[in-house]
């Protein structure tokens, strides 16, 4: 399978995602931005799809980014999501517009919601869906010291003479 075939639209991947649950499979959920892909974000989701047998992630359209994070993102949505679709533990990429995921939460219902422990589960958007539905919310444990942030600030001190 090409990278790009598991990106898809909210459409295309609540078929897939049935397909799984019928043949007994744990769907996990994650979601982020993933601007500039690093060690955090890689050990991360290959943490999140540990918990269950796929990995569904969100991401943010650069519209949604730039709400949120002004003068990002760094790179625009078809290359973050391609980059993410190469992951070999993440089987599908899906975009989203809004601020939150919480409409793909709705729509692909995971059996298990995950975040980095930087969130609690209260305040991990969409965690009333999943736990309403059987599912589980967790947290795991993020590497300390790795952020896109963090990135663009060193990038930006080495170019600053």
């Amino acid at each position: 399978m090409w990278s790009k075939d598991k990106i898809l639209a909210l459409e295309a991947v609540l078929p897939v995602v049935a397909d799984w649950k019928a043949q007994g499979q744990r769907v996990v959920f994650t979601n982020g931005c993933f601007d500039l892909l690093h060690l955090g974000h890689v050990d991360y989701l290959e943490k999140a799809r540990h918990l269950g047998d796929r990995l569904v992630v969100g991401l943010n359209t650069d519209a949604s980014v730039s709400c949120l994070k002004p003068g990002r993102p760094l790179q625009d949505e078809v290359s973050r999501a391609r980059v993410l679709a190469s992951l070999l533990f993440v089987d599908a990429v899906v975009l989203f517009d809004e601020q939150t995921p919480l409409t793909l939460i709705k729509a692909i219902v995971p059996d298990i919601l995950v975040k980095g422990d930087d969130y609690t589960i209260s305040g991990i958007v969409g965690h009333e869906v999943v736990l309403q539905n059987g599912g589980q919310v967790l947290t795991v444990p993020l590497v300390a010291g790795y952020s896109t942030t963090r990135i663009v600030e060193r990038i930006q001190a080495h170019l600053t003479p």
